[in-house]
């Protein structure tokens, strides 16, 4: 490519592999349905997370973004599907137009989110939108038009960590039952078919 980092940039995926405790790297996709996932590529169960209103930051304006999300993991790789409630402009809904799938990003997490994010942005990298509500920090670095996706830098905390490995695990041990499951206070509930 011909071009150096004016700040040493961390590897994308920084957890030890293929050996040790869970790793975390995701592949992101807006309005993709979790049934057809578990249909063509045998991923699952999905977890479906209730309805949120997410505070953040996009384009140098503060917005509250109605998201709902499935989770399931696929080996090494968490897979998530991102369907946006309302027409609040985001970079969810900017690529959700006319309700096509389509892929929007990769993630990762990291214990060193100011330094992951400053590399990005001394590449040229703009951060677009970053999460102002949860436990945890979250930034979408505009790689777009250099990869054709946004690259999501998540903040590691014990508890964040704590929910993926949980749903990683349930997935590692799935038996096929159950593909679509909306979590619940209690558990989870499976959704009627339509």
């Amino acid at each position: 490519m011909g071009f150096e980092p004016d700040v040493p940039v961390p590897p994308l995926f920084e957890q030890s592999w293929p050996e040790g405790e869970f790793r975390f790297f995701q592949l992101g996709h807006v309005v993709a349905a979790a049934r057809r996932w578990v249909a063509a590529f045998g991923v699952g169960p999905f977890h479906v997370l209730p309805v949120v209103e997410q505070r953040a930051v996009y384009g140098d304006e503060e917005r509250v973004v109605r998201l709902q999300v499935a989770v399931a993991q696929a080996g090494p790789v968490q897979i998530e599907l991102i369907q946006q409630h309302c027409e609040t402009p985001s970079i969810f809904l900017e690529w959700s137009r006319g309700g096509t799938s389509a892929f929007h990003q990769i993630a990762t997490v990291t214990s060193d989110y100011d330094g992951k994010v400053a590399g990005l942005r001394g590449l040229g990298y703009p951060v677009v939108a970053e999460s102002l509500a949860g436990s945890f920090r979250v930034a979408y670095v505009d790689t777009a038009a250099e990869f054709g996706f946004y690259t999501e830098i998540v903040e590691s905390t014990p508890k964040f960590l704590g929910q993926v490995r949980a749903i990683s695990e349930t997935c590692a041990g799935w038996d096929g039952s159950d593909p679509v499951r909306l979590l619940t206070r209690d558990g989870y509930r499976v959704p009627e078919q339509a």
